[in-house]
């Protein structure tokens, strides 16, 4: 089944003000779907509930615009280019309650969503502040409601109950992808395995769209299979200004420029207005990081990475077809 559709149908059609929207993302400057986040900034959606298992500067754009009133997640800086400004403004200000679990807590709370177990037992953030407080509840102290304490019924010792992850929407970043959704990632995946099975609806967001043969090639890289899968979105450079091994490196030098900007509300507007309401389509997405930076990124040190899947992706011709085919459907219908 061909299941790709433009981005701006994905966000219209599996998205919604006030929803619970998780991204998936490997590491804070690593993969993650960040162009989902500025057409869903384009859409204009609002009081979103961002579910990330660590910051990126997609929850950094979203925070800063004023797009997120609740978050969790387990990592909220951007490393080595600093805490991340748009989000530390929201929070600050109040317009954002950011909900704080540990990285390893997180995962385990993904993955009870993906086993619809009714909440996990867990020996970590026990005992401590990230336990007993709570941004949803500041008045409480100690916050009993948000780990409550549990006893093992085999062994008497005492744990913590974590609650599970079912977000509404994933929008998950991966390298490649087919038409039916069945999709590799390279590189770390940080709980994108255990997000695409938690989350109500699954949207791809792929770097490359490839044929099947490739994933009947390399069966055992299919880390999410079609058969979850809701839709598929191809846009090249997706994880812009961050990186997808083997397709292109960070943007250092942009990633420092969002930072800057996000740390007050005047140059938030002026990014917005240029990298993020200017960019709607592909060709303007480019042209915007252009293409001096477009080769170089694509020429870095994990290229070869890509090297053993080339044959097997599509041109952006083959890709225009497949999407005027669903179109076509879709208008007789």
């Amino acid at each position: 089944m061909n299941k790709l559709i433009s981005l701006q149908e994905a966000v219209s059609r599996f998205s919604s003000d006030g929803m619970q929207y998780a991204s998936g993302a490997a590491l804070p400057v690593g993969s993650d779907a960040i162009v989902f986040g500025r057409e869903l900034l384009r859409q204009k959606r609002k009081k979103l509930h961002a579910l990330f298992h660590c910051n990126s500067q997609q929850l950094n754009l979203l925070a800063a615009a004023g797009a997120v009133d609740k978050a969790e997640c387990g990592f909220s800086g951007l490393e080595v280019f600093g805490f991340a400004n748009g989000l530390r403004r929201a929070v600050e200000s109040g317009r954002l309650s950011l909900e704080d679990y540990s990285n390893l807590s997180m995962s385990l709370r993904f993955l009870g969503g993906a086993m619809n177990w009714p909440f996990v037992p867990t020996t970590v953030n026990i005992g401590s502040d990230i336990a007993w407080r709570s941004a949803f509840a500041p008045d409480t102290y100690p916050a009993t409601e948000k780990i409550p304490t549990i006893i093992d019924p085999f062994s008497g010792q005492k744990l913590g109950a974590l609650s599970p992850l079912k977000p509404d929407l994933a929008a998950i970043h991966v390298t490649l992808s087919d038409p039916e959704g069945n999709a590799i990632m390279i590189g770390t995946e940080w709980s994108r395995f255990e997000l695409s099975r938690a989350a109500k609806k699954v949207v791809l967001i792929a770097d490359h769209i490839v044929d099947t043969g490739c994933a009947r090639q390399f069966p055992n890289l299919v880390r999410i299979p079609g058969v979850i899968v809701d839709a598929v979105v191809w846009w090249p450079f997706a994880a812009w200004p961050q990186s997808s091994p083997g397709a292109y490196d960070i943007d250092e030098k942009h990633m420092r420029l969002m930072n800057e900007q996000f740390a007050t509300e005047e140059g938030t507007a002026r990014y917005i207005d240029e990298f993020v309401t200017k960019t709607a389509s592909i060709d303007d997405y480019l042209a915007a990081i252009g293409h001096d930076t477009l080769e170089r990124l694509q020429k870095g040190p994990s290229a070869f990475l890509l090297d053993p899947y080339r044959k097997w992706i599509k041109s952006r011709e083959e890709i225009n077809a497949l999407l005027a085919q669903n179109a076509s459907k879709g208008d007789a219908r």
